[in-house]
């Protein structure tokens, strides 16, 4: 008997170890971007392909209003209510204190400046394929942005959720940098993957996920139930999408369907930010979704 508990607790401190192992927030080194200069043209780029004032500006704002990211928009899940942080420069309520290593390892490793996991309601598992050249340059742009002193609102989520350390669990199953659209592409559709899967985030809303949140990669952009709880979010593969090329540019760019009708819901927010791109970037990234596997 003396064996087998001697055995068990072996056992039970091997797997405790494995565990914190396996959860240990990991983040890079200043190396990972060693030699690269920032280009604030770039930078206001990447940010309207992000669409970070869709989620960081207050809900409703326009115009110039849009680029004050002073958070505290809910975005409701299956796993609790989120709230958008404050990442106007601000030094103390917003991001104003960090260093482009710092951004780089929140949007690649989805780890905070003080070594916490980010819960991947902020989309690092899409982020994670950004160049690092676009986080550096995005880094300097957030800070040309007006500064917010809004205090950043906390995240209301239940047990067992609200253990942050789990969260190093679900990277190990669902974090990876891999292209979810291979093959041949053309240099069109290279740069709209990178602009939808990268930047753009966009399986983040239109993927199915699993019961622990994971986006179901065999059914990439066939739709999802909405979070909200509000009907459904669209199929965008081709199966479903018969919109040409030159129509989903269109779209891109002033939020009109084919057939006159206009954006709603979020989409509003990310045409706002789409009609912001190069004509050249709206039709790259029309010219990707129409290479996507078709998903019925």
């Amino acid at each position: 008997m003396r064996r087998i508990i001697g055995f068990l607790a072996i056992l039970a401190v091997l797997g405790a170890a494995a565990f914190w192992w396996v959860t240990r927030p990991v983040t890079a080194d200043a190396a990972v971007l060693a030699g690269i200069e920032p280009d604030l043209a770039r930078g206001e780029q990447v940010f309207h392909a992000g669409g970070c004032a869709g989620c960081h500006a207050a809900k409703g704002a326009e115009g110039e209003d849009r680029m004050i990211l002073s958070g505290g928009r809910a975005f409701p899940s299956d796993f609790g209510t989120f709230h958008a942080p404050n990442i106007s420069p601000h030094p103390e309520a917003g991001i104003g204190g960090w260093s482009a290593l710092d951004l780089y390892n929140a949007m690649h490793h989805g780890v905070s400046p003080d070594g916490a996991h980010y819960y991947p309601a902020f989309p690092y598992g899409s982020y994670v394929r950004a160049a690092p050249e676009d986080i550096v340059s995005l880094y300097a742009f957030l800070l040309t942005l007006p500064q917010s002193g809004t205090e950043n609102m906390p995240h209301d989520v239940g047990f067992p959720f609200n253990i942050r350390r789990a969260l190093g669990g679900w990277k190990f199953l669902y974090l990876a940098d891999g292209w979810q659209v291979g093959g041949d592409l053309t240099e069109a559709q290279t740069r709209g993957r990178y602009l939808a899967e990268a930047l753009g985030h966009c399986g983040e809303c239109h993927t199915p996920r699993g019961p622990l949140g994971g986006l179901q990669a065999g059914k990439w952009l066939a739709g999802a139930p909405n979070p909200s709880g509000e009907g459904t979010i669209p199929n965008i593969t081709p199966a479903k999408l018969d919109w040409s090329e030159s129509d989903l540019a269109a779209y891109f760019s002033s939020g009109f369907t084919p057939e006159f009708d206009t954006a709603g819901g979020h989409m509003v927010e990310v045409i706002e930010s789409l009609s912001r791109l190069s004509d050249a970037d709206r039709a790259a990234l029309a010219a990707y979704l129409k290479a996507v596997p078709p998903v019925e």
